[in-house]
């Protein structure tokens, strides 16, 4: 048994996760290759417009991740690290975070991209997509301030403790003989 765990001990120092990271990061690779393979490379790119390949998409996102938009929202965490108390500061990351995420699920929808096929698809026009967006980031935000207040640690009032007068006590049994 001791065997065993410093194999993993060892494992885990030299790697610097515990082996099932590596197990189900090796499984989607399995995927991935899966995924190609029966895809085929060639329908990754679009040979009358280039801009149009799902490849050249995929490397400009990439990129715009890594070499832009991480940067300023780790700058964007830094500073709100710096301003709001450490215990707010998830309180603010969650609904952000889901926030960015629904913007960039619905941002078609939102700068109406495609409203004609929308339109053609559906029978309705991509309006309220802004006004949706909107209101479901201020329920996000709403609903985690909500959830501070109701955990935020009181703090304790200082209430007076009122001394009864001398002659209103009662005495012990004992003294009154």
């Amino acid at each position: 048994m001791s065997f065993r765990v410093d194999v993993l001990a060892r494992f885990r120092r030299f790697y610097g996760a515990h082996v099932l990271h590596l197990l189900v990061l090796l499984a989607c690779f399995a995927v991935f290759g899966y995924v190609v393979a029966t895809i085929q490379p060639v329908t990754l790119w679009n040979s009358q417009k280039w801009w149009q390949s799902i490849a050249v998409w995929f490397a400009a996102a990439i990129i715009a991740h890594d070499l832009v938009l991480f940067p300023l929202y780790a700058l964007a965490d830094r500073v709100l690290a710096a301003v709001a108390p450490t215990r707010a500061l998830n309180y603010l990351r969650v609904p952000t975070l889901g926030s960015g995420l629904l913007l960039l699920v619905y941002l078609p929808g939102i700068i109406r991209q495609g409203g004609d096929t929308y339109l053609a698809a559906t029978g309705q026009t991509q309006e309220p997509f802004l006004g949706r967006w909107l209101l479901i980031s201020a329920a996000m935000f709403v609903l985690s301030a909500l959830v501070y207040a109701a955990t935020r640690p009181r703090r304790p009032t200082r209430s007076r403790v009122v001394e009864r007068p001398r002659q209103l006590r009662a005495e012990p049994a004992d003294r009154r003989a």
